[in-house]
């Protein structure tokens, strides 16, 4: 999660100029919330895993392409989307809270998590 927060805090940054008119192409915010479940999951996994730093990041480079590709969602899309929520930062925390709560739920419930 560390990983993820620096490069948005630096989108959040780049991107601090507001724009009324919302691009084409974005993922809807169901959409978006979906595939950051699955990346935050991913995430978890790699980085529990007991391999050396460089071989998880490429481990987590190729799931996330996975991922994309299971939510049909092209990788500049999903970066072109995620620096348009950034712009807004209490639209992204509310996405972010239905992240959290998706996975707090995952975790409490019983099974395996089913991630591909």
């Amino acid at each position: 999660m560390k990983r993820l927060l620096i490069p948005f805090v630096c989108c959040l940054l780049l991107g601090s100029c507001e724009s009324s008119k919302r691009p084409e192409g974005l993922l809807s915010e169901d959409k978006m919330v979906n595939v950051l479940i699955d990346i935050h999951l991913t995430e978890g996994i790699v980085s529990s895993l007991p391999v050396a730093y460089d071989s998880s990041k490429v481990l987590y480079s190729l799931l996330e392409k996975d991922i994309l590709k299971k939510h049909q969602v092209e990788d500049s899309v999903f970066t072109q989307s995620m620096l348009y929520y950034l712009q807004d930062p209490s639209n992204m925390e509310d996405i972010y809270a239905r992240v959290v709560d998706s996975l707090v739920v995952r975790e409490s419930s019983e099974g395996k998590l089913d991630l591909f």
